[in-house]
């Protein structure tokens, strides 16, 4: 059994987060909010996207998904916001967060989903991980995102015991919980987890 590596994900609700003090603590891996729907920006953003990165932690950011906009302006704009905040470097994490149907049907809502990696992809050079829940992939919101690695939000279970999904086989990195804090877990080293972010070449 490998072992885990422990991360945790932030957002403006947390206000100014003090990195030095989760890498010492043993956080090796972190998720900051960048943008929402194509014209929000997490104003914490670029401050948390310096601080992971002064700390040596492995530095990600999230886009949370709104499906009723466009998801190649949506992406553009969630690139953009991390240009601005220094701009991917080698093995940098990028996510969208799809929790949100904004009322559509969940076969319109999959397909901004795998439109928006597509972009993010082609343009930023980088997979995405999909976040999602359990209850909302069971749905049929998260239909052809299987290729993408899955970041599963479930706290109820064990840490590292998630349950996974369809269309995924396998979890990559668990939620497992969110209380006072959202905690997350990896299975693997960090130079496994920094193999699946961006690279260069």
């Amino acid at each position: 059994m490998k072992g885990l590596l422990h991360g945790i994900d932030v957002s403006n609700w947390q206000g100014a987060v003090n990195w030095a003090g989760h890498a010492d603590n043993g956080i090796a891996f972190a998720f900051a909010k960048a943008t929402e729907g194509d014209g929000w920006t997490d104003r914490y953003f670029a401050q948390n996207w310096h601080g992971m990165r002064e700390s040596w932690i492995v530095c990600g950011a999230y886009h949370f998904g709104r499906p009723k906009g466009d998801p190649a302006e949506h992406a553009r704009h969630f690139l953009q916001t991390i240009r601005a905040a220094g701009g991917l470097r080698r093995g940098d994490l990028v996510a969208l967060d799809l929790e949100s149907n904004d009322g559509l049907k969940p076969e319109k809502v999959a397909d901004y989903a795998r439109r928006w990696c597509h972009h993010v992809e082609r343009l930023g050079g980088v997979r995405p991980f999909v976040y999602t829940y359990q209850w909302f992939a069971d749905a049929g919101n998260c239909a052809g995102l299987g290729e993408y690695p899955l970041w599963i939000a479930s706290p109820a279970r064990a840490r590292g015991e998630p349950i996974v999904p369809s269309p995924w086989r396998r979890w990559t990195i668990h939620q497992y919980s969110n209380s006072p804090l959202d905690r997350n877990v990896f299975r693997g080293s960090r130079h496994e987890l920094t193999r699946l972010g961006f690279d260069p070449r």
